[in-house]
């Protein structure tokens, strides 16, 4: 894969997510008890074999800043390629505001662009969860002679209005590409992660810069599905997309499926993530815990069940959590009863409080409130 380098889009906080992304990149987003969402197509890139990514972020990228540091965790501290974080300052000079698509994302990052020495280009977005094989994509991609190789799913999760779909002929050839639709059926789900070569990248970017488009699918790839050769690659392992707090809860409980976990987590494509070296979860002589996930360090005295524990959280005596996804540093007190809740770092939940949310509509808490 040295053929190959890496582009992440990081730069945008979906409001969608409400309190989940208030104080942080979509990207950013606490997932699976250990990770963040970046972990994945990171992880993903680098199982691969790539050694240059770039990463564009824009706003409220500081907590992955913090995470993803050097890149040392992902083995991409390096003094050639490596982990690159891009911010907006040659964008911002120009007076572009913030990032209105993807494209011009791009062009705000023009001159890494250029000086990218791979032949081959896969973007994609860091905000879903995947464990792709990447080497595979691009072989696919080499063998059909595509132009661009649009990464697909047959497993529609996503929300219409807010997904694209794509239809393919008999020669597995891409024919239709639909944007926003009111209804996705009888399509593959595009993930928006791309496979192009270098110089053809460019040559979009050129022009969607001077004939102001702003986005990759609507202006690049809708007016060219007839002269470009456009080739989708069906992944048939899990997804996860996030496009409200409602999905972020659903596909967390889904982790709590042996089988989800199994192809997510495959032994073979290991993700990686944020070494904190946490002592090993304290459980109480009471303490109860059945078909959860637990990560370390937590200190657990009261009952957890179906449930999903980030590092650092603490369940006192008397305390119940059910139905629940609690991040790093919650604090459940003695008598205190969750049930469909979703809290962010550090919240602290009081004695005796009976917090319920409903599965269709759980709680979410604010980082730090104490409740």
């Amino acid at each position: 894969m040295n053929d190959l380098h890496g582009i992440l889009y990081a730069y945008r906080s979906d409001a969608n997510l409400g309190e989940l992304t208030r104080p942080r990149n979509t990207c950013s987003l606490p997932f699976g008890g250990r990770y963040r969402l970046i972990d994945f197509m990171l992880s993903s890139y680098v199982n691969a074999g790539i050694s240059s990514v770039g990463i564009i972020v824009h706003e409220s990228y500081q907590s992955l800043l913090d995470h993803v540091g050097s890149g040392k965790d992902w083995d991409l501290s390096r003094k050639h390629g490596g982990l690159r974080i891009l911010p907006p300052f040659s964008y911002a000079q120009k007076g572009g505001g913030e990032y209105r698509g993807d494209m011009a994302a791009l062009a705000g990052v023009a001159d890494y662009l250029q000086n990218i020495r791979e032949d081959y280009v896969i973007m994609g977005r860091g905000d879903m969860a995947l464990n792709l094989p990447v080497n595979k994509v691009l072989e696919q991609h080499i063998a059909t002679g595509a132009d661009i190789t649009l990464v697909c799913t047959p497993i529609l999760k996503g929300t219409p209005r807010f997904s694209e779909y794509v239809e393919m002929n008999e020669e597995g050839r891409i024919t239709d590409l639909s944007i926003h639709p009111t209804s996705a059926a009888n399509a593959l789900e595009s993930l928006r992660l791309y496979v192009i070569s270098k110089q053809l990248l460019l040559d979009m970017v050129d022009y969607c810069s001077a004939h102001d488009i702003q986005y990759f699918s609507r202006g690049v790839l809708q007016p060219r599905i007839k002269s470009l050769k456009l080739v989708p690659y069906i992944h048939q392992g899990y997804v996860a997309q996030f496009q409200s707090i409602s999905d972020y809860y659903q596909r967390s409980m889904e982790l709590l499926d042996p089988a989800v976990r199994a192809d997510l987590f495959n032994p073979a494509r290991p993700i990686r993530t944020k070494d904190q070296s946490n002592p090993s979860t304290y459980y109480g002589p009471n303490a109860i815990s059945r078909c959860s996930l637990v990560a370390d360090g937590c200190y657990i005295e009261g009952e957890v069940e179906n449930s999903i524990l980030f590092r650092g959280v603490v369940v006192e005596k008397g305390a119940k959590v059910s139905n629940s996804v609690l991040m790093q540093g919650t604090v459940v007190k003695a008598g205190a009863s969750l049930s469909y809740v979703i809290t962010d770092k550090n919240v602290t939940v009081q004695e005796d409080r009976m917090l319920m949310g409903h599965h269709t509509y759980p709680l979410a808490i604010a980082k730090g409130s104490v409740v």
